[in-house]
């Protein structure tokens, strides 16, 4: 990854290392960022807008220091200009600092490295995605789904699942800011349990006695 990369601030998304985000581009300054990533080296950055981003948004809103990088895997620009197109999250990185020369975003950015999985945090791990694959394979077989893949790696799946469920924004962004996949791993099955929780306990009841 550069040093330099263009960035792109969403309200609402958060990419996560090796899992795939479909993107349309339609604002020009955007579709300029894609022009300039696919004649280089295909690279965005994606962050999240920090909450008031509404009053200031065709600016520079504040973002959130941690992101992650994206490869271009797949683009296709419409007749009018627009693009579709594919990222697919390469490494998490933390803005050291902007820089304004272009109508788009672009930071100096340095690799945020995950911690080292020792053999202790393996198994936490493995005890981890057993939690989340039954919790979501009760639910996927309420909607008369197939079970959830068992090829995917330990880091993929933690991976995906944090940036296909539906948390909020800012619970993305925690998960992606945990320094490993232990902590990551774990802090998903803790979000999880509790929106569990909350959908089964009904509305207006009180769970503390």
């Amino acid at each position: 990854m550069s040093d330099l990369i263009p960035i792109f601030p969403l309200p609402n998304v958060v990419l996560f290392p090796n899992v795939f985000l479909p993107l349309h581009i339609f604002e020009p300054r955007y579709r300029e960022m894609v022009a300039d990533a696919l004649a280089t080296d295909r690279m965005i950055g994606m962050v999240l807008l920090r909450p008031g981003w509404e009053r200031d948004y065709e600016g520079r809103p504040p973002i959130y220091p941690v992101g992650c990088s994206g490869v271009i895997t797949h683009a296709e620009r419409l007749a009018d200009g627009r693009y579709n197109i594919v990222l697919r999250g390469v490494e998490r990185f933390r803005i050291l600092q902007e820089d304004s020369s272009r109508s788009y975003r672009r930071a100096i950015v340095e690799a945020v490295a995950e911690s080292d999985v020792t053999p202790a945090d393996r198994f936490e791990i493995r005890r981890c995605r057993a939690k989340l694959e039954m919790m979501l394979n009760r639910v996927v077989e309420k909607a008369g789904d197939s079970r959830m893949p068992a090829a995917m790696s330990d880091e993929d799946l933690v991976n995906a699942l944090a940036q296909h469920l539906d948390f909020e924004p800012l619970e993305k962004q925690a998960l992606l800011e945990r320094p490993g996949l232990r902590s990551r791993a774990a802090s998903l099955v803790e979000l999880l349990e509790m929106k569990m929780m909350a959908a089964r306990t009904p509305a207006g009841s009180n769970v503390c006695h």
